[in-house]
Formats: structure tokens, C-alpha cells, sequence
């Protein structure tokens, strides 16, 4: 499973900035270090994990279940940069100390809904 995951990642990584790439997109993934990001221990089925993406964002505030983030533009996902609250999943992952102002990478879920939700917050 442990493999499975890391593999699903890798290759969402692959894709993801692939994609960008060939969009030329604002996005820049050669400023992500996902290296740093282990999602072996994260509680997300394998669906969950497919559908993943990340991107760069600072940190507006953060509680209560909710993250005001201002994000960098999510092609893979047709979002545009924009200033929006986000729900944080109760298992999501803090990777670092992030407090308000801070640029971070997120991870986002996409639920059984259809929203996307925040996963796993990396200190940049």
C-alpha cells in the first residue's frame, strides 16, 4: 500500500507539473519541494490520492476546521489564483510550523462531493 501511494504521488507530481509546463502556466513547480512531503502515513484511500493536487499559497489564517489561503493558479483543477477559505480534513497533515503569512504547498482532496479540501500543509 505504502508503495501504491508513493507511486500515485510521484506520478501526480510528474503530471501535474508536466501539465503546467505544457500550458504554460503561471505555476511554477520547480519552486515545490515535495520531496519533503511523506504520504505514506496519511489516512486517504487511493482515489483520494488520485485526485490530489498541490500548489503554493501563503497562509492567511488558520482554525477551526477552516485555512484562508491565497493560492497560486490550479490548471489541473481550472481554479484561477484567487483568496478563499478552505476546509482542512481532520486528518490532514501539518508538515512544519505554518502560522499566518507563511508560504506554504498544499495538498488538496478532492471529497465524494466534488470540493476540494486541504490534506496536508507543508512549510515552505
Amino acid at each position: 500500500m505504502k508503495a501504491l501511494l508513493i507511486a500515485t504521488c510521484a506520478a501526480l507530481l510528474g503530471a501535474s507539473a508536466g501539465m503546467a509546463e505544457t500550458e504554460k502556466s503561471e505555476m511554477n513547480h520547480s519552486k515545490m519541494d515535495h520531496s519533503k512531503m511523506d504520504h505514506s502515513s496519511m489516512t486517504m484511500s487511493a482515489e483520494q490520492m488520485e485526485g490530489a493536487v498541490h500548489t503554493m499559497a501563503t497562509l492567511n489564517s488558520i482554525g477551526d476546521g477552516t485555512a484562508n489561503v491565497s493560492h497560486e493558479p490550479i490548471p489541473e483543477i481550472g481554479w484561477p489564483a484567487m483568496t478563499m477559505d478552505l476546509p482542512v480534513l481532520p486528518e490532514a497533515h501539518m508538515m512544519g510550523d505554518a502560522s499566518a503569512g507563511d508560504s506554504v504547498t498544499l495538498m488538496l482532496i478532492k471529497g465524494e462531493d466534488g470540493m476540494y479540501a486541504i490534506g496536508g500543509i507543508m512549510a515552505e
